[in-house]
């Protein structure tokens, strides 16, 4: 693997899940990968679980860590071609990411969707960008469509905790006041559709995700039926796509409520977190034996080491 931008850098799904489960049993099993190895942790937005889960899976290999918040550690960056840079950011990404290259050998990147316009959000810029002329691999740490290490360490956690061979998993959408946007949603599809699950995607009218993420997951407009006999309920709230950015919707009744986990088979609850208690999720569910958050959130640590792990065997 060289990269590990999305769902299709990955080579073996299996593989890579049984990675993370062997990492979480011997952390320091492969410290000697990443010795006198240097990754730079590149955030252009704010980060708890993947800025610390992230850093400390490096160290877990053995790498040496590097962490900048771009525009307030270092220079804004320029990520357009041909522009006359007469504005705020004061380093062209050619410059810094070539620059950034030749100290580190691996570059992880966090850089949200603007929400504002949909086709610059999924050229995805940045990532391509720092692709081009860093000339190392690149790790996404979230970019404006996707979250792959999420998505792993949610497929780690179904791994652990389902009860049956093929798994119902329900992604639901949440309501929420401010536009949030579909990336999450979207690597989850993606990676669902290549695991051994039945995938049921439910929201309100309008919120439907790009068909190019959803795939051959089953989408329902009524929450409650959607829900029944689910193994897992995968919580998140996401804008509108084909109203790029817009919020649509803010009904509390798709908040999940322990009488709607009442409709799964004795179901899972998960959600990446943050979430916004009793709006999205009430506290029943979240501080109840369904819940899955905290486990989930754990996993990310070994999603992060799995990928850097695969990445760092290729660079021998």
């Amino acid at each position: 693997m060289k990269h590990f931008l999305s769902y299709h850098d990955v080579t073996d799904l299996n593989q890579l899940i049984t990675s993370g489960i062997v990492a979480k049993r011997n952390p320091f099993g492969d410290q000697e990968l990443g010795k006198n190895k240097t990754i730079c942790l590149l955030f252009f937005n704010s980060s708890l679980r993947t800025r610390i889960s992230t850093q400390k899976a490096a160290q877990n290999l053995g790498l040496n860590v590097i962490v900048m918040n771009v525009g307030q550690d270092g220079w804004g960056l320029e990520m357009e071609d041909g522009v006359i840079m007469n504005g705020n950011n004061a380093e062209h990404v050619k410059e810094a990411a070539a620059v950034i290259g030749s100290y580190c050998d691996l570059i992880g990147i966090r850089s949200f969707a603007t929400l504002t316009d949909r086709e610059k959000d999924y050229a995805e810029i940045v990532f391509q960008q720092f692709k081009k002329y860093a000339q190392v691999p690149i790790v996404n740490l979230e970019s404006a469509t996707r979250h792959p290490l999420q998505s792993l360490a949610d497929c780690i956690t179904i791994e652990e905790f389902k009860l049956k061979e093929r798994p119902k998993v329900v992604l639901t959408w949440l309501p929420h006041f401010k536009p949030l946007p579909q990336a999450v949603a979207n690597s989850f599809c993606e990676w669902m559709n290549h695991a051994n699950v039945e995938l049921v995607v439910t929201h309100p009218e309008g919120y439907d995700l790009s068909p190019e993420f959803v795939g051959n997951g089953q989408v329902i407009y009524d929450q409650d039926k959607a829900l029944e006999g689910a193994d897992f309920v995968y919580g998140k709230n996401w804008s509108s796509f084909n109203s790029y950015g817009q919020v649509l919707n803010t009904d509390p009744s798709w908040m999940i409520t322990e009488s709607k986990m009442a409709l799964t088979d004795n179901g899972k609850f998960m959600h990446c977190l943050p979430l916004r208690r009793n709006m999205k999720v009430a506290d029943e569910v979240l501080d109840g034996p369904r819940s899955l958050v905290i486990e989930q959130a754990a996993n990310r640590e070994w999603s992060a080491q799995a990928a850097l792990r695969e990445i760092l065997i290729n660079l021998e």
